[in-house]
């Protein structure tokens, strides 16, 4: 139940976050059985975990490749369709001798509805650096 609801959100939910909506399907469910599942269908691959410095893990259903935008007043997320990089033609020496498994690419922004709440209308893109 907790994987069937995970792929029926696209917002990328927090397990407390997911937890809040399996429970109205499942009321006896404790947080913890939430936690553990997502880890362990993430670590079986199933779903992906997002990590974020300084930020809750959020899952994802879609496992397929893709990148993210994530809003910096409330943390919503959204799947961004980003041309694939060919990581082919470059060298060891690119990467300060890396070996390279993936990758992941995270805009920042301001969702729309915090843009509207707070009324926040920031600089265009390149007049602005995080």
């Amino acid at each position: 139940m907790i994987l069937e609801e995970l792929l029926r959100l696209e917002s990328h939910p927090t397990a407390s976050g997911l937890y809040d909506v399996v429970r109205r399907r499942l009321p006896r469910i404790s947080l913890g059985t939430v936690y553990r599942n997502l880890e362990l269908l993430a670590q079986a691959g199933a779903i992906r975990k997002l990590d974020m410095s300084g930020a809750e893990a959020r899952f994802d259903g879609n496992v397929h490749p893709h990148d993210h935008v994530r809003c910096v007043e409330c943390g919503q997320m959204a799947d961004v369709a980003v041309a694939p990089i060919d990581l082919s033609d470059r060298g060891p020496h690119d990467f300060h001798g890396y070996q390279i498994l993936g990758r992941r690419l995270e805009f920042l922004g301001i969702c729309p509805s915090c843009r509207q709440q707070t009324g926040h209308n920031h600089p265009l893109e390149g007049e602005r650096t995080c």
